[in-house]
């Protein structure tokens, strides 16, 4: 009997970790939007479609907004959509197709990038509280060093976007939710609509959250095509009744405000020295 009560309380246990979310108005599951790097495919192909669809999502963006740009992530904002936080320079480990290598940084210099961007989006938004992306799905700057409890300790980000998989995107256990390495579902260059309809209907299925990574829509790189995109929203479109569709930040505040999640942000912000401490 003491291995069958064993087992028994292991499944209660998991069952109470993996316990579903009461999502708004009484929807199954919801899924988040998000594109990274502000590209010109997202303002010309995704932005249009997701008009359309009446559908909020969340652009991560780098520094390079111009003069051109700015006024459309500004409008754009304007209308419900989230403005994110990706660095000023999307730093990432080597150099491959990114401008930028994080191998020469430490954890004090891209969080002292993170808080410039985020007064440069103040400039363009008006808003203070941010959410944040890391490059490549990156936690780690130089020679390995993870910055995510630094980023933690100054407070410049509510929430924060890791990589991941249709596998292992799925978040279920809100419990144990870190608000600053979410998981999401990180699309590769040429993904068809029926992987991306497969993945909300694995969240739907399960109950839980969904973050979609995009890159380029019908254009730049990691690109989905403009078609898959389109069918992606044409199924969120029928499944309205049954999936929440939000901005990051929006679900996230849901998220720690229902699921109660372990680990918190800490209260009020460091103040971030003017050179790097010992």
């Amino acid at each position: 009997m003491k291995p069958l009560l064993l087992l028994f309380l292991l499944i209660t246990v998991n069952a109470y970790a993996q316990e579903k979310m009461h999502w708004p108005q009484q929807k199954k599951a919801a899924i988040v939007l998000t594109y990274d790097d502000g590209l010109l495919s997202q303002l010309n192909v995704a932005v249009p479609q997701l008009k359309t669809a009446h559908f909020p999502a969340t652009f991560f963006l780098t520094g390079d907004v111009n003069k051109l740009t700015t006024p459309q992530w500004r409008a754009l904002s304007k209308q419900g959509f989230e403005l994110g936080n990706h660095t000023l320079f999307h730093p990432c480990a080597g150099v491959d197709d990114n401008p930028v290598t994080s191998n020469h940084y430490n954890p004090y210099g891209i969080i002292r990038e993170i808080e410039v961007m985020n007064h440069l989006l103040n400039a363009i938004d008006g808003k203070n509280n941010r959410t944040y992306a890391y490059p490549c799905a990156e936690t780690t700057v130089g020679d390995g060093k993870d910055y995510v409890d630094t980023l933690r300790k100054y407070a410049l980000v509510k929430y924060a976007r890791v990589g991941g998989d249709a596998s292992d995107g799925v978040i279920t256990d809100f419990k144990h939710l870190d608000p600053l390495r979410i998981p999401s579902f990180g699309v590769e260059d040429g993904t068809d609509a029926e992987k991306l309809i497969a993945f909300v209907k694995n969240v739907e299925q399960k109950g839980g959250m969904g973050i979609i990574m995009l890159h380029g829509i019908g254009g730049d790189y990691i690109t989905v095509s403009a078609s898959a995109h389109q069918e992606l929203l044409n199924y969120l479109s029928k499944s309205r009744k049954t999936i929440w569709i939000t901005t990051f930040q929006q679900a996230m505040d849901f998220v720690m405000e229902s699921g109660k999640p372990n680990v918190k942000l800490p209260q009020g912000r460091a103040s971030i020295p003017r050179a790097e401490t010992k």
